[in-house]
């Protein structure tokens, strides 16, 4: 099974951070919350700081486990973990060919996510979350 980890980064606005998919990879167009795959060894803050630094070239601060997703498709299963992220330095730049932009939960439609992120953006709407 494979791992990866995600960030919930908010503006002062409310809004959350999404990267989209770029052409080539899985799910190309679809928009997530950002983040990556876990290497061996490395524990999920670790994990979630170097992918945003390679990402979006800012230095996060994540905190807490916001939720567990397990996942299948036709290809992979896999468990995302997404971490709160409440600080950061820099700002977020597309490093990978990705665009990325702020978004207000509420008007984000859930059918331009990867499936996976779906959950997290009810967390974010249900509960506020964080």
């Amino acid at each position: 099974m494979l791992h990866v980890v995600a960030g919930l980064l908010r503006d002062p606005g409310g809004r959350v951070l999404l990267s989209r998919r770029p052409a080539g990879k899985h799910l190309a167009g679809m928009w997530e919350f950002p983040g990556g795959k876990c290497e061996p060894g490395e524990s999920l803050v670790e994990a979630l700081v170097r992918e945003l630094r390679e990402e979006l070239a800012i230095d996060a601060e994540p905190t807490s486990l916001l939720i567990r997703v397990p996942w299948s498709d036709a290809d992979q299963d896999f468990c995302m973990d997404v971490l709160y992220v409440p600080r950061w330095r820099g700002t977020p730049v597309p490093c990978e060919g990705q665009a990325v932009d702020w978004f207000d939960p509420d008007t984000i439609d859930p059918q331009s996510l990867a499936p996976a992120d779906r959950p997290v953006l009810d967390l974010v709407r249900v509960l506020g979350v964080p």
